[in-house]
């Protein structure tokens, strides 16, 4: 039986597969009936479509489908198990996206999305079918921006208080994007993305962007933000600052906004950060200089009172990076601070470097 693989990861695949990773753990060829299958239910194919338009929980999408979680449930992981969806897990909720569209996808989850998206705009039925769910995406997005409303006015008090004593967020964000500038962003992190502002800053300049945060309720803040981006475009992740989950060097820039100070061993999270960042990529952190409002501590849990320019210097030197000249906006009691490292090459990065030959074009997966 003819067997592919449904996204890529191994640039030596032969042009009829790529690799499948569709649930995070799962590589494993699959049979191209098997796909077929997978996408022979008008359910499936609804589904399909709709995880190409944007991220959704099992409970969302059965909301917009109009069936049963537990039947949902069941189609997803059919196209879970040939690589056409992944799920996520943040808590007690189940997140899903279609891979067809993603950077990483290998060329037959990437032309089965093209099929069905020339599908949607040739065949009427269908495409009504894609519209009507479309329109019930309306809801979910409505649903988001409420929650992340009531959360804002939770906690407007604690941030406003907060913003006062510091240069505001526009000049920061236009002084962080100028210190970014004049490099190709290519994959980008944003540690602890928090209201996922900085991932939308950055979103339109990066090749991609994914978005971390440990706290469930900011990710769903976040998630509401961000969901007018095309979900190949951005990611948004569940995860620890002290034991990020994804591989080595799998990022061309790493930001930390206003971030590092909640760290109780800042050295673990930048070799952290050091460890998922390509060599020659670069990291930003944008915080606090050192200071000595002590009241922090306990009503923002600030686990840092800031960083003087030495000691991030050691950091960042002692995470692999080498920093560049620290940039300071003094516009407010508390001075914010943006420092910028570049990722050296180690030793053994540049003997595999020397090891390794150089892939034959014909070696090369397609893009």
């Amino acid at each position: 039986m003819t067997t592919v693989s449904s996204s890529s990861a191994l640039s030596s695949a032969p042009p009829s597969s790529a690799t499948s990773s569709a649930t995070g753990a799962l590589t494993k060829a699959v049979p191209v009936d098997a796909l077929f299958k997978a996408l022979a239910d008008p359910t499936r194919l609804r589904m399909a479509r709709l995880l190409a338009t944007m991220e959704l929980a099992v409970g969302e999408l059965a909301q917009v489908l109009g069936q049963s979680q537990p039947r949902v449930s069941r189609h997803v992981g059919i196209l879970c198990d040939v690589g056409l969806a992944e799920r996520r897990r943040e808590g007690s909720w189940v997140f899903l996206r279609g891979t067809g569209a993603a950077e990483e996808a290998g060329p037959i989850a990437a032309a089965l999305d093209r099929v069905l998206a020339v599908a949607e705009a040739e065949e009427p039925a269908f495409a009504q079918s894609c519209a009507d769910d479309r329109r019930k995406l309306a809801a979910i997005r409505s649903a988001r921006e409420d929650a992340a409303t009531q959360y804002f006015a939770r906690h407007a008090g604690e941030w406003d208080e907060l913003r006062a004593l510091h240069s505001s967020d526009g000049e920061v964000e236009a002084r962080l994007v100028e210190a970014l500038s004049g490099h190709e962003l290519g994959a980008l992190l944003d540690i602890g993305t928090g209201t996922g502002r900085i991932a939308e800053l950055f979103a339109g300049r990066a090749a991609r962007v994914t978005a971390l945060d440990k706290n469930l309720e900011m990710l769903r803040v976040a998630r509401a933000k961000l969901q007018h981006l095309p979900t190949a475009q951005i990611e948004i992740v569940q995860g620890d600052f002290a034991d990020l989950p994804f591989d080595a060097g799998s990022f061309d820039t790493v930001l930390l906004h206003q971030v590092l100070h909640f760290a109780s061993d800042p050295a673990q999270a930048l070799a952290e950060a050091a460890r998922v960042t390509r060599p020659q990529g670069r990291i930003a952190i944008v915080d606090f200089a050192a200071h000595d409002r002590e009241e922090l501590r306990g009503r923002h849990q600030h686990a840092r009172l800031g960083f003087s320019d030495r000691q991030m210097a050691s950091l960042l030197r002692r995470s692999g990076f080498t920093a560049s000249e620290p940039i300071a906006l003094e516009g407010g009691e508390l001075i914010v601070k943006v420092w910028i490292g570049q990722r050296k090459t180690t030793l053994n990065e540049q003997l595999d470097a020397i090891s390794t030959p150089t892939p034959t074009p014909a070696q090369k997966t397609p893009s």
